[in-house]
C-alpha cells in the first residue's frame, strides 16, 4: 500500500469525514490558529463509520482548537501502514485498534504513555490488560463485546430441547436440531485472528491456558471441535465463514445456533425482525467461558498528544460513550456505564453477564503469531489433515518457540 504524506493524509481523510457524516457538516475548518488531529480506523461497516463520523463532527463543532479528521485503513493494511508510517515519521495522532493487536503495536514504541492522563478504574479489568504492557497504560478502551452462545427459539422449541449449558448437553440439543438442510450448530473457524477468538471459549472452558494448547484441556477442545464436524451438526464450511457470514446462515434459517457477538444484533433486527431467537452463555466444560472483543484508542506518540487528548477525553464522556455503544451494538468498557446501558429485557444483557466470564487475547507483542498457531491446529483437525493430538503438538511448538 502506497505511503502517503501527512499533507495528503489530512486532505483525505478530510475528504473521507465530510462524505460520511450525515445531516451535517464539518462545521469548524481549520485556520491558522486551529490544530489538525488525525485518526486511522479499520471498520468497514458504513454504520460504524456514521457513528464516528458523527462524534467527531460533534467535538469539531464545540470548540475551535482542535478538528479531527478520520481515514479508513483496512485491517489487512494497517499492521503495514503504521510500520512504515513509524520509520517514515508518516503516522495519524490516534488510531483506533483491534485490542489483541495493542501489545505489538506499542512494542513499536509509537504510542504515547496515557498512565498519568486517564483514570481507568471502572473499567472491566480485561480491557485495562489489553492496553498496558509493563504497567504503562498505551491507550484507553474503546467499547468492549464478547461471545455468547444465540439460538433460534423456534427451532429449540420444534425440536423439544431447552437451553444446553454443558459441552454433553450442547452436543445433544445441536444433533437434534440437525437436518438435511439445518445444521445445529456454527461459528467462524477461518484461519486467522477471527477463528482463533472463536475457538479460544472452548479452549479456556477446559480450565487450559492460551500458551499451553497440547495439555489435556487443549486437546479435549480440539477433539470436541473434531467431534461437532464428525457428527455433522457443524460444517466445514466454517473454515471460510467470517462472523458476518455465519450471522447470515443463522438468520437464513441454515444454522440453529451460532456463536457470535453482540455487533450482529443491530443488522440481524433491521434484517430479519421476524427471526424469533435468543442468548445464552456458551455452554462449558469446566468452567464458563468468552472471548473478550473490541478496539482501544492509542494515541501517537511525538504526533499532537494533546489535540488526540483533547478528543479523547471529549469522545470517553458519558453521552458520546453511550451513542457509539448502541450504534456499534457494542458493550461499554467502563463497567459502571455498562450495568446500565440496557433495558432489563434487552438481549445485550446477556453478553453483560458473559462479560464476567471473558478473558482477553494476550497481552502480548507477538500475539499475531501465537494466534496463527492456534487458528492453524483447529482448521487442520476440521479438514481432518491432522488429528487432535497431532495439531496440539505442532501449535504448542510454535508457541513455545515464540514465548520461550
Amino acid at each position: 500500500m502506497k505511503t502517503i504524506s501527512r499533507r495528503d493524509f489530512l486532505r483525505g481523510a478530510a475528504a473521507s469525514t465530510a462524505a460520511f457524516v450525515m445531516g451535517g457538516s464539518m462545521t469548524a475548518l481549520a485556520d491558522d490558529s486551529t490544530q489538525e488531529v488525525s485518526i486511522w480506523y479499520y471498520w468497514e461497516t458504513e454504520s460504524h463509520q456514521v457513528a464516528l463520523d458523527q462524534v467527531i463532527s460533534d467535538f469539531n463543532a464545540s470548540q475551535s482548537d482542535y478538528v479531527v479528521t478520520a481515514e479508513y485503513v483496512p485491517y489487512a493494511d494497517f499492521t503495514k501502514q503504521l510500520s512504515i508510517g513509524a520509520v517514515a515519521s508518516e503516522l495519524p495522532d490516534m488510531v483506533i485498534i483491534d485490542s489483541p493487536d495493542h501489545a505489538s503495536y506499542a512494542e513499536m514504541g509509537i504510542f504515547a504513555d496515557l498512565t498519568e492522563k486517564f483514570d481507568l478504574s471502572n473499567y472491566y479489568q480485561g480491557t485495562i490488560d489489553s492496553c498496558t504492557i509493563d504497567g504503562i497504560l498505551y491507550g484507553v478502551p474503546f467499547g468492549v463485546n464478547c461471545l455468547s452462545l444465540f439460538y433460534n427459539v423456534d427451532m429449540m422449541e420444534a425440536a423439544g430441547c431447552e437451553v444446553p449449558t454443558t459441552w454433553d448437553e450442547l452436543l445433544e440439543v445441536v444433533q437434534a436440531l440437525t437436518t438435511d438442510s439445518v445444521n445445529g450448530l456454527a461459528f467462524s473457524s477461518v484461519q486467522n485472528e477471527e477463528g482463533t477468538f472463536n475457538f479460544l471459549p472452548w479452549l479456556w472452558s477446559t480450565g487450559a491456558d492460551t500458551y499451553d494448547i497440547n495439555s489435556e484441556g487443549g486437546i479435549k477442545a480440539l477433539t470436541y471441535v473434531q467431534q461437532l464436524i464428525e457428527t455433522g451438526v457443524m460444517s466445514t464450511e466454517c473454515i471460510n465463514w467470517t462472523q458476518g457470514d455465519v450471522m447470515n446462515q443463522f438468520i437464513s434459517g441454515n444454522v440453529a445456533m451460532m456463536i457470535n457477538g453482540p455487533w450482529q444484533i443491530p443488522t440481524m433486527q433491521s434484517e430479519a425482525p421476524d427471526l424469533n431467537w435468543d442468548v445464552a452463555l456458551i455452554p462449558m466444560d469446566s468452567e464458563y467461558a468468552s472471548c473478550l472483543g473490541g478496539e482501544n484508542y492509542a494515541v501517537i506518540s511525538g504526533g499532537n498528544e494533546d489535540g488526540a487528548l483533547a478528543f479523547l477525553t471529549y469522545a470517553t464522556a458519558d453521552e458520546q460513550v453511550k451513542y457509539l455503544m448502541d450504534e456499534f451494538g457494542y458493550i461499554s468498557a467502563d463497567q459502571t456505564i455498562a450495568e446500565n446501558q440496557f433495558d432489563e429485557d434487552s438481549k445485550y444483557n446477556l453478553f453483560v453477564e458473559e462479560l464476567e466470564y471473558a478473558k482477553a487475547r494476550g497481552p502480548l507483542a507477538d500475539w499475531p503469531s501465537v494466534s496463527d498457531a492456534i487458528s492453524l491446529a483447529f482448521n487442520e483437525v476440521i479438514t481432518g489433515t491432522a488429528t487432535p493430538e497431532e495439531a496440539a503438538a505442532e501449535a504448542q511448538a510454535t508457541i513455545d518457540g515464540i514465548i520461550g
